[in-house]
């Protein structure tokens, strides 16, 4: 991502350059060490009950969470290149992994842990594959604006998961409607308890939010937690509590490497979901830290995240975590607390490696409804009402396309969800590639230049001439609307019609399907007695089409003929004085 520079103001070359810390290091100054140090805190002061959050949303044991901040933050600072950015676990990847492998392990928690391990190097291994395979492009056939409809739809889908923590109840269903409507139909079962303890959790980490940005407001919220919950007697108000959580690190496991004992059918659903999670993963963590690179005027190396984020997510698989993104509320936390470098992450693992060997039992009565409280308060920030206004506001288009991706994940669920933002992104690609904008020129008054009529319709037309300008390449599934498009235009233009024009200035790319067109387009001028000009074709163009002998049927195609030329050339060199 953000491309860090050596003490030379260079950045690194040959193989160092894929180990970001051998180019980082050596610029490092002493004075940042204080400030990495408490950003790591701080940054492990919000993790903690955030993972706690996450894993039990996920279905999995409460300290798996805390791995994936250990281990995974180690592995992205060895290989991952934003100063900013904080990899852990995310409610999107969450969500998924809890509905999806919960359903595979059928309740059985051994199983549970392997199809997790299992799912997380594959998602690791995707990773590192797309790194040597450069595909780190993939990002950007997904458009901002599916996005922003993906990341409501998701918010949305993990908010009636967590509700009925909230009051209390059961809850159930496999999609966000039954879930929905399951959780109307046993409000009258609320525990009053419980509701108040996750109500007075929400209001405190908002007004935390509020008022105290960058402080760790949701770690003091569950310390509060802790000790009301002995001294006020609440687990016997209904109050579910955590229980407890092992202590100790994480140890290796080599045997679960491998998908031994897995059959066929699981091992294809643990690659989607893997796939699945790799996209979450990538497009999460690379949009936060695109932003923070935005904000501090940094480059960004999208290939080199592939490397960063495949190593942390190896590690996590590699000792008991689950995949692991950067998102960007805990990088908002290392960033606001005065990260200098990745070393933050490392002081952050140090911290959490001393509560999983020491504290762990203080966790013993977190109530499930503070942890819910923590999952809502931070998945909020995924609606971003403001982008959709904006969208609707400016395109139609992109908000008709939020709007797809919104109804998809609910519909379809996050996992299926995050397949179907992808289709759409590229259907909407496709769509907007073939069918082109045609702009049918005039002439700006008083110069030489031509513009789109449409939308200048002070323009003045050219007379007995029609240019047109494709705002696009000229590609195979294109040209058909091309063509249809110019000559209802011709169809359209008064007795005297004697020349059209095609300016290709726009257009970066003709294949062979576009230079047959334009022979089409000759073909079906020719008999009404109207020549065809080619001009402002860029060099692999002309190439093209001189070699499908469009020279011959269209006049001369070179480089130095521009629109201006053809219309000077049609009336006799005095084209500004023509009516």
């Amino acid at each position: 991502m953000a491309e860090i520079l050596n003490g030379n103001g260079q950045s690194g070359s040959g193989a160092l350059k894929f180990f970001p810390p051998a180019q980082w290091l050596t610029g490092y100054r002493a004075r940042w060490l204080g400030p990495d140090f408490l950003a790591g805190l701080t940054l492990a002061a919000y993790a903690i009950p955030v993972s706690l959050a996450y894993a039990a949303l996920a279905g999995l044991p409460p300290q798996t969470g805390l791995y994936c901040f250990l281990v995974g933050g180690l592995g992205y600072a060895l290989f991952g290149s934003s100063r900013y950015l904080a990899v852990g676990p995310t409610s999107a990847i969450s969500l998924v992994f809890g509905l999806t492998l919960g359903r595979l392990s059928g309740g059985d928690g051994d199983r549970l842990l392997l199809l997790a391990t299992a799912t997380t190097l594959l998602v690791g291994l995707l990773f590192v594959v797309a790194w040597m395979l450069r595909l780190s492009v993939i990002v950007n056939f997904i458009s901002e604006s599916i996005l922003v409809g993906f990341k409501a739809g998701a918010a949305l889908s993990i908010a009636v998961t967590q509700v009925p923590k909230l009051f209390g109840v059961k809850g159930g269903g496999d999609d966000f409607f039954e879930r929905l409507w399951l959780l109307c139909g046993q409000m009258g079962q609320a525990n009053l308890v419980v509701l108040a303890v996750g109500l007075v959790a929400i209001l405190l980490l908002w007004a935390g939010e509020k008022w105290l940005p960058g402080i760790p407001v949701a770690l003091g919220v569950v310390i509060l937690a802790l000790v009301a919950v002995p001294a006020m007697d609440l687990a016997n108000y209904g109050v579910a509590i955590v229980g407890t959580v092992p202590s100790g690190l994480p140890g290796f496991a080599p045997a679960q490497l491998i998908m031994s004992g897995l059959d066929v059918h699981t091992r294809r659903e643990l690659f989607s979901l893997a796939f699945a999670c790799f996209l979450l993963a990538y497009i999460e963590s690379i949009s936060a830290a695109r932003t923070f690179a935005l904000k501090h005027r940094e480059s960004l190396d999208a290939r080199q995240e592939l490397l960063g984020l495949g190593a942390a997510n190896l590690f996590t698989g590699l000792f008991q975590g689950y995949p692991s993104a950067g998102g960007l509320s805990q990088s908002a936390v290392n960033e606001k607390a005065g990260a200098r470098s990745p070393l933050s992450l490392v002081f952050c693992s140090l911290a959490i490696g001393l509560v999983l060997l020491f504290l762990t039992r203080l966790f013993h009565n977190l109530p499930g409804a503070v942890l819910a409280a923590v999952v809502l308060v931070a998945v909020k920030g995924l609606i971003n009402i403001r982008d959709l206004r904006h969208l609707l506001r400016v395109s139609r288009l992109d908000f008709g396309a939020a709007m797809v991706a919104l109804v998809g994940v609910l519909f379809l669920g996050i996992l299926n969800g995050v397949m179907f933002a992808v289709v759409a992104s590229l259907l909407m690609l496709l769509w907007l590639s073939s069918t082109p904008h045609v702009a049918f020129l005039g002439r700006i008054p008083g110069t030489n230049r031509y513009s789109d009529l449409a939308r200048h319709p002070d323009n003045e037309p050219i007379p007995g001439v029609l240019a047109f300008r494709v705002e696009a390449a000229l590609l195979y599934f294109n040209v058909d609307h091309v063509l249809r498009a110019v000559l209802e235009r011709v169809a359209q233009m008064p007795a005297g019609l004697k020349l059209v024009v095609c300016d290709l200035s726009n257009s970066a790319y003709v294949d062979l399907a576009g230079a047959r067109m334009l022979t089409r387009l000759h073909d079906e001028l020719s008999p009404r007695g109207v020549g065809l000009r080619i001009v402002e074709a860029h060099g692999t163009q002309r190439d093209l089409l001189r070699a499908e002998g469009l020279e011959q049927l269209a006049g001369p195609i070179h480089r130095d003929i521009a629109l201006a030329d053809i219309c000077n050339e049609f009336y006799g060199g005095n084209h500004l004085e023509s009516p």
